[in-house]
């Protein structure tokens, strides 16, 4: 079976004759005719009856008619993406659970056509980031760094062949919903959200901690609740109390409004910490025209959203 056989069938489907589907197909009508007749060999079922109107499928040959130009209009678009010199130039960015980094993103792609670029933001694990950078799948990835994970990231960084550039430093911060019985505090200590539940995203592998996305997070927090996406860990901040440590870095314009950042109170044996906020690249070659304004606009975000 070959694919010209099987694009002979499909247009004698389409055409309905033997002598259009010739023409459309750009051969002789006995050229065709041998060729799906040795298809139908091959299949061991006859996938039309000629008749003086023409050529209709049988019942086996419509369902084969049916998965038949399902694999050629798969094979059309991987010659048109590949073989025609169609293919779509490709950005994609991996970080941590960062609004102000999607918002970066989403401003980036207004810049150039979607028809043009396929575009990716992958919000994910921290050990993910840096393998989606490492292999490419990915050509910024967006985390931060603290005394606590700097020297596991950092071999991660250094085995992966990776660069971190620092974009900001913050301090600690209580990010809570807006009607959270703590949300107008001026600070907050660990003592007093210790009614209340601690929310971290999950990470992968049994070192998991070491990587997460939460500032103290070598702090204990009896109540301790995992997510994996930001809007999960939405509604259990609204309809549990709950609260997660973070940068402070609220982005408005992606519901931001909602949720409130109260810095938190350090004390003796709980003490702040500093969040370096960043991005990562291989260390081989240039960042890419688009990288360049991802990265412009990263900064702008993170200006125009940090300290609210």
């Amino acid at each position: 079976m070959t694919l010209q056989q099987i694009s002979y069938a499909v247009a004698i489907s389409e055409c309905g004759s033997m002598n259009k589907a010739a023409e459309k197909c750009g051969t002789s009508q006995p050229a065709l005719t041998s060729a799906v007749r040795e298809l139908e060999k091959e299949l061991a079922f006859e996938v039309f009856i000629r008749t003086h109107k023409g050529a209709v499928p049988t019942a086996e040959g419509l369902e084969f008619l049916q998965n038949a130009g399902q694999l050629l209009r798969q094979y059309e678009l991987i010659e048109k993406k590949y073989i025609n010199h169609e293919k779509k130039r490709r950005f994609g960015v991996s970080t941590q659970h960062y609004s102000f980094a999607v918002s970066a993103f989403i401003q980036t792609v207004k810049k150039y056509n979607t028809l043009e670029f396929e575009f990716a933001v992958r919000e994910t694990q921290t050990l993910d980031v840096i393998r989606d950078v490492a292999s490419m799948r990915s050509e910024i990835g967006v985390l931060y760094i603290s005394n606590f994970n700097r020297k596991p990231i950092e071999k991660q960084l250094e085995e992966n062949e990776l660069s971190f550039t620092e974009l900001i430093r913050c301090k600690a911060y209580v990010y809570l919903w807006k009607e959270h019985p703590l949300a107008n505090e001026s600070s907050i200590s660990l003592e007093q959200l210790e009614p209340y539940p601690c929310l971290s995203f999950e990470q992968n592998g049994k070192d998991g901690y070491l990587y997460a996305e939460e500032i103290l997070s070598e702090n204990i927090y009896p109540r301790m609740i995992k997510a994996t996406d930001r809007a999960a860990m939405g509604e259990m901040m609204q309809e549990l109390d709950g609260y997660t440590l973070c940068s402070g870095i609220l982005c408005k314009e992606l519901g931001g409004d909602d949720y409130r950042v109260v810095p938190f109170r350090e004390d003796t044996h709980n003490p702040n910490s500093i969040m370096e906020i960043g991005y990562i690249r291989r260390k081989n070659g240039a960042l890419s025209e688009i990288g360049e304004v991802y990265i412009a606009e990263l900064k702008k975000s993170l200006e125009q959203n940090a300290g609210q």
